[in-house]
């Protein structure tokens, strides 16, 4: 499946953020790309460039395509809650985000290869599919052969993350997500009422 498999800490320089965890290299050059860097005037951004800025930042932040960005985006739309916080909550549900933030990868597409090939398992079956919605009370592990992977083991000890809809136990390699988050609770930075705005035109 196609994915975006180019420089990061330049998507990141366009953004002004580090979207894709910690970058050495674009804390050294922390503005945007290109031959005249920061010299280059830029003029001011129609309303379009910034709406369609904040969707691709979304997009590239969760690693999902326009496609399945678009179809989230219909199915938050159909939802009777507020629309671009459902977005927000459809993308934070799936199991390949859901197993980036248990730290179980220290990076989303690290956390996507993780499930693809088959390490992850919900409610202990097997699910290889990243984009898998995942529903309150479901339970998240390790395959019994998988827990002696040395990448997953070093996430492990480098992640000191704590999120209030899930709760993990290290000694059994699973996880619980526990409830949907709330807005609030989620630390992306980014303005998903542009993408609504963005999508009602």
């Amino acid at each position: 499946m196609a994915r975006y498999t180019g420089p990061k800490t330049k998507i990141a320089r366009k953004f002004g953020e580090a979207i894709f965890g910690e970058d050495k290299s674009f804390e050294k050059r922390n503005y945007p790309p290109g031959q005249h860097g920061n010299n280059r005037r830029r003029g001011k951004k129609s309303e379009y460039a910034i709406q369609l800025m904040e969707k691709q930042k979304a997009k590239y932040s969760y690693g999902i395509l326009e496609r399945q960005f678009k179809n989230l985006f219909e199915k938050a739309n159909r939802s009777k809650g507020v629309t671009g916080e459902v977005l927000l909550q459809l993308c934070e549900s799936r199991l390949d985000n859901t197993v980036f933030r248990l730290g179980l990868s220290p990076s989303r597409s690290g956390a996507r290869q993780l499930v693809s090939h088959r390490h992850i398992t919900v409610n202990d079956n097997i699910v290889n599919i990243p984009s898998y919605q995942l529903k309150p009370g479901d339970v998240i592990g390790v395959r019994e052969k998988s827990k002696s992977l040395q990448i997953i083991i070093n996430s492990l000890d480098n992640n000191s993350s704590v999120y209030e809809w899930l709760t993990w136990n290290r000694d059994t390699l699973q996880g619980n997500f526990v409830t949907i988050p709330q807005r609030l609770q989620i630390p992306e930075n980014i303005k998903e009422q542009l993408i609504v705005e963005l999508y009602s035109k």
